[in-house]
């Protein structure tokens, strides 16, 4: 983690009360902001905060999709905490979500998604990463209209899986839903990160020969 920091959590000071949906404020238990490290060259981003993560305050701990994430970071060498930890210590990543609160009975609306905008904005800025993974549909979609110049509503979260996409500034490495991931895609994941990402120096080649169009 950048020696800097103070914490991991919500490093930027964001408004942990946020009451800017009014369908939102009253049923979920946290408002989730970003955690990690703050000098992080990768971002990952889902779409919402999960069920562990509402109750936790910490992006992907909690639950089980959580703790597949934790692994995968643990397997990159981005974390060097067990998959189940309440406070993961990450170096080189930051996690964080395209919209902070969690409905328990459904999606964000497009609405909703809108006004978390800026939130996620400020982390990209902040942050500035080599690296976004967009985990799921819904984040893929969100980073993808703003940080590329494909349609966005044509990217399928399957098929980008575990690939590299050129994006604005950056490269996005999209990665399927936690909760519907195999093993396989797992897998197939992590070596993506580790032989065509890591691998090279992606801080000199991101926009160039290896990236998708």
């Amino acid at each position: 983690m950048d020696p800097a920091q103070e914490h991991p959590d919500n490093p930027f000071g964001m408004d942990e009360e946020c009451r800017n949906c009014p369908n939102l404020r009253d049923v979920r238990t946290n408002v989730v902001h970003g955690y990690g490290d703050v000098g992080a060259d990768f971002m990952f981003v889902g779409g919402r905060p999960g069920p562990g993560a509402d109750r936790t305050g910490i992006p992907f701990t909690g639950d089980d999709a959580g703790r597949r994430l934790q692994r995968i970071l643990g397997d990159l060498g981005f974390s060097n905490s067990p998959a189940d930890a309440a406070e993961p210590e990450l170096d080189n990543a930051y996690l964080t979500y395209l919209t902070r609160c969690r409905h328990p009975d459904r999606g964000p609306t497009d609405e909703e998604v809108a006004t978390c905008d800026a939130y996620l904005t400020a982390d990209v800025r902040m942050i500035n990463p080599e690296i976004i993974v967009p985990i799921g549909a819904l984040a893929l979609r969100g980073v993808a209209v703003e940080h590329t110049t494909r349609d966005a509503d044509a990217l399928s979260v399957e098929e980008c899986h575990a690939t590299t996409i050129r994006g604005r500034g950056f490269e996005l490495v999209p990665m399927q839903g936690l909760s519907d991931q195999t093993d396989a895609d797992t897998d197939a994941f992590v070596e993506h990160v580790a032989e065509s990402v890591l691998d090279r120096d992606y801080r000199q080649t991101k926009g160039r020969s290896g990236a998708r169009d």
